[in-house]
């Protein structure tokens, strides 16, 4: 018989599920309509909401038969929690790989597109989930808690919940890997960028503008990925916080539901993330308010995705996009040969969600 902590932990579960799944759905639906998106910030913005959405579709459903504690084989069990625990792994190793991205696009900015070809990225890419691969599948290979368990035999059964297969010891140091060692190179990687955009900005103040104006874009970008810094750390803190007090002062009667709001609040990270992106970068509001429009409300208005519009104003002679805007959102650029209105951003698509 369910608690009714436990109910209200399901249901939580299941709301931040269907969220993750639609939101970082239509985040990579974003980046596929407007080709403009092709760039190694984004390949690595998929990469996050492919494991964002994972996270939605297998990681929850899964936390959440666990929290039931199914009689199961010992390894069975063991190999459904490694399972989850590479899949929210991806998604902290791609924060991670954005911030690198960011670092390098500040630190080597004249040499940039000529080092992080498509050919890097996607090695990146395959990087940051055989990581994620080795330290979620740690367990299987003898860090676990079977020993703590009554009998030894490989065939026993044991009522499948996370802390019954997986030992504490783990949970803690994989934490203090996985979790505080990737926010603190995260932290160190923005201040820089933050410092030296500062002082570029501070020292190019009389030139002619182009330079400055990359770099403001620039800062704009990174403030946006910080604000997904900061939500991770708030999400996966409070967690690690309770394993460690767990562990080192060895207390075992903490409450259930504080277990269960930590869990919960790992999880909503990869729900939260994709409205971060909608709000804050400006290259992905357009395409979202695009399939807002069109498949939300059903207006064949804007029936040409971004990427056909590009198509026809350079029919038409125009050098650039019917209109582009930069990477931090701002009013954007006019063709040659061509009338550019700006489209409405964010305002106008909670707008258009209001009731009329």
């Amino acid at each position: 018989m369910q608690s009714k902590e436990e109910t209200w932990y399901v249901m939580v579960e299941l709301i931040i599920g269907l969220l993750a799944c639609l939101g970082n759905t239509v985040v990579i639906w974003a980046v596929k309509l407007n080709h403009r998106l092709r760039e190694p910030t984004f390949y690595f913005i998929v990469s996050l909401a492919v494991a964002d959405i994972a996270v939605g579709a297998v990681v929850i459903p899964l936390a959440v038969v666990i929290n039931f504690g199914l009689q199961t084989h010992f390894y069975s069990c063991l190999f459904l929690v490694c399972i989850l625990l590479v899949l929210t792994q991806s998604s902290i190793m791609s924060l991670l790989a954005i911030a690198i991205d960011r670092y390098l696009r500040v630190k080597i900015a004249k040499r940039y597109k000529s080092i992080a070809t498509r050919q890097r990225v996607w090695i990146a890419i395959g990087l940051c989930w055989a990581i994620s691969v080795v330290l979620g599948f740690l367990p299987m290979f003898g860090w676990h808690s079977k020993e703590e368990l009554q009998g030894t035999n490989t065939s026993c059964l044991v009522n499948c919940t996370f802390l019954a297969v997986v030992s504490m010891s783990y949970m803690v140091y994989l934490n203090f890997a996985s979790v505080l060692a990737p926010l603190l190179i995260m932290v160190v990687l923005y201040l820089e960028i933050f410092y030296r955009i500062k002082k570029h900005l501070k020292v190019s103040v009389a030139s002619s503008g182009e330079s400055n104006k990359d770099y403001r874009k620039e800062q704009k970008l990174a403030k946006s990925v910080t604000l997904v810094l900061f939500m991770f750390a708030g999400c996966w803190l409070p967690l690690h916080i309770v394993n460690c007090i767990i562990y080192y002062n060895k207390i075992t009667d903490v409450p259930r539901y504080i277990i269960l709001i930590g869990i919960s609040l790992t999880h909503s990270n990869s729900a939260i993330n994709p409205f971060i992106y909608a709000l804050r970068i400006g290259k992905i509001q357009e395409p979202l308010l695009y399939i807002w429009k069109k498949y939300f409300l059903f207006k064949d208005n804007s029936s040409q995705t971004p990427e056909d519009k590009e198509e026809v104003a350079s029919k038409a002679g125009a050098s650039q996009t019917e209109c582009p805007f930069d990477e931090s959102g701002d009013r954007p650029k006019t063709g040659p040969a061509m009338t550019c209105h700006p489209v409405p951003k964010l305002a106008a698509l909670l707008h258009s969600m209001l009731p009329r």
